[in-house]
């Protein structure tokens, strides 16, 4: 909403002015409900406030006068309460109108409860952030590009172009060969005589899948009158400019009636009650013996191999068509026609299709899983039937299955947080964090665990010091990276995004003391250890030259054992139990006592909640069931892993610091990166900060001192002791990254700063030696 400026408090305009960015009116926001309601309606991350901002409810429409001055806050995150009422505005509070400068109630719209709770509990401390819905949306009520994504290519909606790239490319990749094999096939149905009919179809749609586009296949039939009216999205034309903009508007003319009107719309016949008489014919086994089961290959090889490319799914839904469908028609039925501009929309047919690939089919999703994760899956399946049956690397080299084994924890991944996401989503908040706290770091901490007990048994401490290598790596890949690719992404589509400084203080704080507590036991090591040289040397019979010694570090190995015992140990258990208790300090802070600092209000965009029906994706037994197999895949995968990559290690000219920074530590973390890179699109940059915050504090304050209470119970050699170099690091890292957070704002300049600093540090551990022990 915007405001002219004589109607604002001196005073106010200028706190205003200090904390709000100037933002066009279609930004603040929608025209299209302002004048259904009047009330706010904002986007994601952005409220519009005005001299009396705590009662919305009298609120203005907006001025078309170029001067007037428009004020746009930015909050982060969490929720104080979900809307139900008319307006979803709660009174203003007492005593708080210094908070209500620095903060703002941020309104985000949901499809229902269960999307409500989901969305809140992205702006809780410590619970894993999700962008994809839980709950299966109602096709009607999803955008047109979702539409086109999931239809069933039986309905032409438009005629659209068809000479494109993509489809010119179909034709060398799939188009040719299939139609090759019908044009070989069409010859052997006409020597039987009896299958001719079938030979004529084979001839049709040989030419057909060499250029399906604009083409639609339909069973025989006539054109009925019918009556029918069906509500669209468009206003209703003037009778007088009908004719007119029936020819210009293709997609909606025939609908665009104020009263019902007798249309001819071509349509299939009703299927007869009974089976087909064609099912009867000695022609139609003919053609399941000799034609059916060669084409069903063909068609079944060019659905998979344009299924695994995602971006080709709608030549993957053709030929299923085709399989299921066409090939098991009567061959009098099967008709082919090409459609113009001229054809009336919405029309029912057996199969159109008017283009090979689509950008957007990243979005798709079947059940509520993405289809990359889906995709994907096999893999899993395909990594754990190799990985234990072939042990001795006869068929895949040790490379090979490491790198298929950690590309497999990428779904597995993914199926965990969506599991986690559906449980907290139908659950009370007890439950939500107890699941967030078990399921939360299993990927990491399942690695870390198998990866212990791989070197404990092999009696090399290498495995532990690529163990610390990961854990320091996803801890300065989620300060710089995460924040820095993400701040990137969205500010190139929104030039500069505001958060909470509050809010992003806190996650801060939490992060100096994170880093402070897991690091103690190395500066305590260097102040108290014994500093031990592999090798020194001076030149002989010159006194004045002094020594020369390589590979100098502290080492508490060799220092009094008493020291050890009495101080080392009892401070990392001391810290073990700091750092969690610190942990329930921030939920107690951020979701009770201090809960204001993260205001939002969620709220369904028609005042309230709907209390109607809505499909969970996931019920809660069926996403506990999806948690635990998954955890027991993890567990395989990562075994694989550890088995695989000593290989690796021995034999690689990278560091193995390199390594354990970079593949171990952020390739689980993969969806977590998307899923902050889809936030920042939204324009929502504080919950894509949060993401790599709440990863970072959950290493520190759950995932270590779980690793340590595990050594605790099962002595694996694990010392909460790192190199130098994992210390300055993240040191380092910290230290940036709160420098960034300092103004609450963010454009691409910072995040590309914070991502080239990333890098620098990649680089020094790709040209830092190997760790001793390996």
């Amino acid at each position: 909403m915007s405001f002219k400026a004589s109607s604002l408090l001196s005073g106010e305009v200028d706190n205003l002015r200090k904390r709000s960015v100037a933002e066009s009116t279609e930004n603040c926001c929608d025209p299209e409900h302002h004048l259904r309601f009047t009330r706010l309606q904002t986007q994601p991350e952005r409220l519009c406030v005005g001299p009396h901002h705590p009662d919305l409810s009298t609120l203005a429409t907006p001025s078309p006068d170029g001067s007037v001055h428009h004020f746009c806050q930015f909050t982060p995150k969490c929720l104080l309460a979900i809307s139900r009422g008319a307006h979803g505005n709660s009174p203003p509070r007492q005593g708080e109108e210094g908070w209500h400068d620095g903060t703002s109630r941020t309104t985000i719209r949901v499809d229902n409860e269960v999307e409500a709770h989901r969305e809140a509990n992205n702006y809780k401390f410590g619970f894993r952030k999700w962008k994809g819905n839980v709950t299966e949306k109602p096709i009607e009520d999803r955008s047109d590009i979702d539409k086109e994504l999931h239809t069933d290519l039986s309905i032409v909606k438009h005629i659209a172009p068809v000479v494109t790239v993509g489809n010119i490319v179909y034709v060398f990749l799939f188009g040719w060969w299939i139609s090759l094999i019908y044009l070989l096939i069409c010859p052997v149905m006409f020597i039987t005589i009896l299958g001719a009919p079938y030979g004529k179809v084979c001839l049709k749609l040989a030419w057909y899948v060499i250029w399906p586009f604009g083409k639609s296949v339909q069973r025989a039939c006539h054109l009925v009158n019918i009556s029918a009216v069906k509500p669209t999205n468009c206003e209703i034309i003037p009778q007088e400019h009908e004719d007119k903009d029936l020819v210009g508007d293709k997609d909606c003319a025939p609908l665009l009636v104020s009263s019902p009107l007798p249309i001819e719309i071509p349509v299939p016949l009703p299927l007869p009650k009974k089976t087909s008489k064609h099912w009867c014919r000695f022609s139609t086994f003919l053609w399941l013996l000799l034609g059916y089961p060669v084409l069903a290959v063909v068609h079944s090889l060019a659905c998979v191999l344009s299924w695994l490319p995602v971006f080709s799914i709608p030549v993957a839904k053709m030929n299923s068509r085709i399989l299921t469908t066409v090939l098991l028609m009567a061959p009098e039925d099967i008709e082919i026609h090409a459609l113009d501009k001229t054809d009336v929309c919405e029309t029912r047919v057996v199969l159109y299709c008017y283009q090979a690939f689509n950008l957007y089919y990243y979005k798709y999703t079947v059940q509520g899983i993405n289809i990359f994760a889906l995709n994907l899956l096999p893999l899993v399946f395909m990594t754990l039937i190799v990985g234990y049956t072939d042990r001795e690397h006869k068929y895949f080299s040790a490379e090979t299955m490491f790198t298929i084994a950690i590309t497999s924890i990428i779904p597995l991944s993914y199926y965990i947080g969506m599991g986690i996401a559906c449980i907290s989503a139908q659950s009370n908040f007890a439950v939500g964090a107890v699941v967030n706290a078990t399921f939360g770091s299993i990927t990491e901490m399942t690695f870390y665990i198998t990866a212990l007990l791989r070197g404990h048994r092999a009696g090399t401490k290498c495995y532990e010091e690529i163990v610390k290598s990961a854990l320091a790596g996803t801890l300065f890949g989620c300060i710089l990276f995460i924040p820095g690719i993400c701040m990137t992404i969205g500010g190139i589509k929104h030039s500069e995004q505001r958060f909470n400084s509050r809010s992003a203080g806190v996650s801060s704080a939490l992060l100096f003391v994170s880093i402070g507590g897991v690091f103690a036991p190395t500066l305590f090591s260097k102040t108290f250890g014994n500093l031990v040289c592999e090798s020194c040397s001076n030149t002989p019979g010159n006194a004045t030259v002094p020594f020369i010694c390589k590979d100098c570090h502290y080492d508490t190995t060799t220092a009094d054992p008493h020291l050890i015992l009495s101080h080392i140990e009892p401070l990392v258990y001391t810290i073990s139990v700091l750092l969690p208790a610190s942990y329930l300090i921030g939920l107690i802070f951020t979701l009770k006592t201090h809960a204001h600092i993260y205001d939002i209000h969620v709220s369904d965009g028609h005042g309230g909640q709907p209390h109607g029906h809505h499909v969970v994706h996931w019920s809660r037994w069926r996403a506990l069931a999806v948690l635990i197999v998954a955890t027991v895949l993890m567990a395989t995968c990562a075994d694989l892993c550890t088995v695989n990559i000593e290989p690796i290690l021995s034999h690689s000219s990278i560091s193995q610091y390199f390594i354990g920074v970079t593949v171990l530590a952020m390739v689980p973390e993969l969806p977590e990166i998307v899923n902050g890179i889809q936030f920042a699109l939204q324009n929502n940059i504080s919950l894509s900060l949060e993401v790599g915050s709440c990863i970072a504090v959950q290493v520190c304050m759950i995932q270590i001192p779980l690793l340590v209470l595990f050594n605790a119970f099962y002595d694996v050699g694990f010392a909460l002791v790192f190199s130098d170099i994992h210390l300055w690091a993240s040191i380092f890292s910290v230290i940036l990254v709160n420098y960034i957070f300092m103004d609450g704002k963010c454009d691409y300049f910072q995040g590309t700063a914070l991502v080239v600093v990333y890098f620098i540090v990649l680089a020094v551990y790709f040209f830092a030696p190997s760790p001793r022990s390996c």
